[in-house]
């Protein structure tokens, strides 16, 4: 059992332990909906190979939604490898991000719906639209997620980078950006186009999980990072 707590600063400030195994399983859970997506096509004796061809849309949206999960999983064990304490502040924010990714499910089974009915029809246009718009809370999720770093530094190990939370969010609001105009580009240009962006997007946060290169490089780490 766990002393007894006074004070208010003591009462609103845990381990990170709970907050990581809380998430953990929902990421789980995230990416088990997402392979729902895929299913035995309807189709006649013979004409399997085409059925399957023709859900190619449901294969490049499972690909893109489990990427982007596979790598807010990994910004997010970043973070807490960085993180000695968690406030109600940055719960609250670890909540909206779990809340966006679990609800990712559902804009990429709209997707491959629009997109296997017809790549350049309105409904297309619309979902792919719906998917920048999730995809952009998650990136803001992220961003306030960060901004709760930078104003309350004490819930930071003592040896992280000096330049992690600033470059979070940059990293944050750029994706926001970008899957807003990958959102725009959808719906005035083609839905394809916006695809490209919601595959391509994850690579960037995959590269800069730990943070956007500086100049000269960055000290290595001595901890536990795994």
């Amino acid at each position: 059992m766990s002393a007894p707590r006074t004070g208010g600063a003591k009462f609103s400030r845990s381990e990170t332990t709970r907050a990581e195994a809380f998430s953990d399983g929902v990421f789980a859970i995230a990416v088990t909906l997402l392979v729902l997506g895929l299913n035995d096509p309807p189709h006649q004796p013979g004409t399997l190979g085409r059925a399957l061809a023709e859900q190619w849309p449901a294969y490049l949206g499972y690909f893109a939604s489990f990427s982007y999960v596979a790598v807010v999983w990994l910004n997010h064990h970043q973070a807490f490898v960085r993180i000695a304490r968690m406030d109600r502040g940055l719960h609250a924010a670890n909540l909206f991000l779990l809340f966006t990714t679990g609800a990712l499910s559902f804009p990429t089974v709209v997707v491959a719906d629009a997109l296997r009915a017809d790549t350049a029809g309105t409904d297309a246009r619309v979902a792919v639209a719906l998917y920048a718009g999730l995809a952009a809370a998650m990136c803001l999720s992220w961003a306030a997620f960060y901004h709760r770093l930078a104003r309350h530094p004490e819930l930071t190990a003592h040896d992280v980078e000096p330049t992690y939370v600033r470059h979070g969010l940059l990293r944050s609001w750029a994706g926001a950006l970008a899957y807003v105009l990958a959102g725009a580009a959808g719906v005035l240009v083609t839905p394809l186009l916006a695809l490209a962006v919601f595959v391509v997007l994850p690579v960037f946060y995959f590269v800069t999980s730990e943070g956007l290169p500086t100049v000269g490089g960055t000290a290595a780490r001595h901890d536990h990072q795994g």
